[in-house]
């Protein structure tokens, strides 16, 4: 077993840490011991901080007087919006070329000109968000419809994490389909640490969805939810179990996450694990631990789940 204890120093001057044997030390462990280099090489990964900015700007550009400039005019707005997507754009497609590099293998490398394909994934990712504006609308709409506390639209892009989240997975999502997904994960990462909610960019998620309050909501990789489908705090779509393959590796990208249908509603604190189906026009009571598929209509409570043994593998 490997020694991990913290060595101590003794008899130490300050200022002087002995850096030249610590710095070996550090360049063994980072090339031979515990080396994180994913295949093995050194290369440009993307900025975090860069993709911030990114996202500022992809969001002002949708809805320009929330997040852009709250001045704008009708004759300047217009101009407003493609000068910062033409900003914004050439940032991300400098970050989808890192993204693509890190994911590629030395073979996959090979007569690839990847600022070329960078630049296609960005022209496509932008064409596509007058789309992903309309879907977006559609769950602003049904956060301002289900929750009687909303006075505004506004107010809801202003100050709602849950329509921060949507948009985040939104926009990372897209990337994901395109073929970039450390990017999207990164992304969705970014919109996490903002709003503690946990949408994994892989999950599929129809329009009109709404996520009341938000705080602890986890959605997997491999979850399918339809329309008009509302989350609250603390609901988790997850797996129940990996399967792994003959060496114990786990299994990656196997459908695991819940299908959720049309018109579902899930109270909070609920846990739906495992590729099981709620049906349309469902409701899942909170604090509910659900592992088995639901017909539609169904109206689950933790009482009622204890009584016909839904809890139970």
């Amino acid at each position: 077993m490997t020694d991990l204890a913290i060595p101590s120093v003794a008899n130490g001057k300050s200022g002087h840490w002995g850096l030249e044997s610590i710095v070996q030390a550090l360049r063994l462990s980072r090339e031979e011991s515990h080396k994180v280099r994913h295949l093995g090489r050194i290369r440009d990964l993307p900025s975090r901080t860069a993709l911030v900015k990114i996202l500022d700007g992809l969001s002002a550009a949708l809805f320009p007087t929330h997040y852009g400039q709250p001045s704008l005019s009708d004759e300047s707005i217009d101009y407003y919006v493609g000068n910062t997507l033409n900003t914004t754009l050439v940032g991300l497609a400098e970050q989808v070329r890192r993204g693509l590099l890190f994911a590629a293998s030395p073979e996959e490398l090979e007569g690839q000109d990847i600022p070329a394909r960078a630049q296609q994934i960005t022209r496509d990712f932008a064409h596509q968000l007058p789309h992903i504006r309309g879907l977006l609308f559609s769950d602003l709409q049904a956060a301002y419809q289900g929750d009687p506390s909303a006075t505004s639209l506004s107010e809801i892009l202003v100050c709602y994490p849950g329509m921060t989240a949507i948009i985040y997975y939104r926009f990372a999502h897209a990337l994901y389909v395109l073929g970039v997904p450390f990017l999207a994960r990164l992304i969705a990462e970014i919109g996490h640490s903002k709003t503690g909610i946990d949408i994994h960019p892989g999950a599929e998620i129809g329009g009109s969805f709404f996520i009341d309050h938000g705080t602890g909501v986890v959605i997997g990789q491999t979850a399918v939810i339809g329309s008009n489908v509302r989350l609250y705090q603390a609901v988790t779509l997850g797996a129940k179990r990996f399967p792994a393959d003959e060496s114990g590796a786990l299994v990656k990208g196997e459908p695991r996450h819940p299908i959720i249908e049309d018109d579902v509603v899930i109270y909070a604190g609920a846990t739906v694990l495992g590729r099981i189906t709620i049906g349309k026009g469902s409701s899942i009571g909170g604090n509910v631990w659900l592992t088995h598929s639901v017909p539609p209509g169904s109206n689950v409570l933790q009482a009622n789940n204890r009584q016909n043994g839904l809890q139970n593998d």
